[in-house]
């Protein structure tokens, strides 16, 4: 469930709100063990998905480094090939 949180930090270009919003929700959803929340819990895990939201963009905002910022594309090759090599190629 948590293999969609990915690492959000020194990117550039930086992190989007959508991008926070993904990793928040299967984040809620992990903790839960909800998928999708039923009516009478969806206000508090809506909630909790938005403050982790929140937190999490205030984190990356204030976070420094020294170190160049990655690329998304170059990363995402990596993965590609590190899933290769531990699934085989298709």
């Amino acid at each position: 469930m948590c293999r969609n949180i990915r690492t959000l930090f020194n990117f550039d270009p930086p992190a989007t709100d959508e991008e926070i919003l993904a990793a928040s929700l299967q984040y809620v959803r992990k903790i839960t063990g909800f998928n999708k929340p039923s009516k009478v819990n969806e206000e508090a895990f809506n909630q909790a998905i938005n403050e982790i939201a929140m937190v999490t963009r205030n984190l990356l905002d204030s976070l420094e480094t020294s170190a160049e910022p990655r690329n998304r594309e170059v990363e995402a090759e990596r993965a590609r090939i590190r899933a290769a090599e531990r699934f085989g190629a298709k």
